[in-house]
């Protein structure tokens, strides 16, 4: 295993620096620019996880690179912070293993070289962790179970998180969801992730409270039967700038959530947007091609740049840029 020296760094509450660099940049809320090319990778989450202190992971801690399931689970269970370079293909064991995140890290792919396969990560009453530049892959079983109800072997699974950052990572072939934000999880912010090759690909609940406040842009959701995703009472969800393509079911705002939609762009989707009877979805400036079903909207929503600032991007620039832009990047962890 080689360690790296960590370094001195200054850092601005997320909130501050989006806000200074939005004022360099002449960007405010909610304002919308092309892009030519996909932009480069942001250093701070866009969204709820940006807000009450925003999220830094491990990057009060060292730095140290991993090649083995061994060392990823020590560093990544461990009490103090770290951020954790991931600079290899890394077979979990046993498989369908979720490693037990413990608060205040970063875990980020090196490049394109990351990789977790068979396994994934549990985040269990947690704050302050960040996943990042990662491919998650192939849990799914060989035996018969078309529900992925047999084996509970996701790729990233939160229960009563708080202050979570899942970016430009790719999950797929996992045998049960993609990502679940379950059991009051909160200021979440899952941003430029590719989710694809799933039954099963991002749920969020499992909770009777409506508190929750989850921030999903720039994702592109491909291939997967349902949860694309489901938001199941959650206070505050603001979806912007997602790709659907050939999925089974759309964009689903249930029991009483609060949902707003913004410039996303689906594609061969069945039911791209639609509410239940006590939640409210709000939409506007999306693109809905090939696609059959409900496109539902109703009650009343909230201000999402009340709480943080974002860009929007045109809904129709959307699919070329998560094309070059989500996923892992050469560009990161190294």
């Amino acid at each position: 295993m080689s360690r790296t020296i960590p370094t001195r760094r200054w850092w601005l509450p997320a909130a501050l620096a989006a806000a200074v660099c939005g004022s360099l940049l002449g960007i405010t809320p909610g304002q919308e620019g092309a892009h030519a090319a996909a932009p480069a990778a942001a250093d701070a989450p866009e969204g709820f996880a940006s807000t009450e202190g925003g999220t830094t992971g491990g990057a009060a801690g060292e730095t140290v690179t991993v090649t083995t399931f061994e060392e990823l689970d020590r560093y990544a269970t461990a009490s103090e912070p770290y951020v954790i370079r991931v600079a290899a293909a890394i077979e979990a064991d046993p498989f369908g293993h979720e490693i037990r995140v413990a608060s205040d890290k970063t875990i980020v792919g090196v490049g394109t070289e990351g990789e977790i396969v068979g396994g994934g990560f549990f985040l269990n009453e947690v704050s302050n962790v960040i996943i990042r530049n990662l491919t998650i892959r192939d849990t799914r079983m060989s035996d018969d179970d078309p529900g992925d109800d047999g084996y509970d072997y996701d790729g990233i699974q939160m229960d009563g998180a708080d202050h979570v950052w899942i970016d430009h990572n790719r999950i797929e072939r996992m045998n049960d969801g993609l990502i679940d934000s379950r059991e009051d999880t909160t200021n979440l912010t899952v941003s430029w992730n590719i989710l694809s090759e799933g039954n099963k690909s991002f749920g969020i609940g499992w909770t009777d409270n409506v508190t929750a406040r989850i921030t999903i842009h720039h994702n592109w959701v491909r291939d997967t039967n349902s949860r694309n995703p489901s938001i199941d009472n959650v206070g505050m969800a603001h979806l912007y700038n997602n790709h659907l393509q050939d999925t089974g079911s759309g964009n689903w705002s249930r029991g009483s959530s609060n949902t707003v939609i913004e410039n996303s762009y689906f594609e061969n989707v069945e039911d791209p947007y639609y509410k239940d009877a006590d939640a409210s979805l709000v939409e506007s400036g999306s693109i809905v091609v090939d696609s059959d079903g409900r496109q539902e909207t109703g009650g009343t929503a909230f201000d999402p740049g009340a709480h943080y600032s974002y860009t929007l991007d045109p809904a129709g620039d959307v699919p070329a840029l998560l094309q070059g832009g989500a996923g892992p990047q050469a560009g990161i962890g190294t």
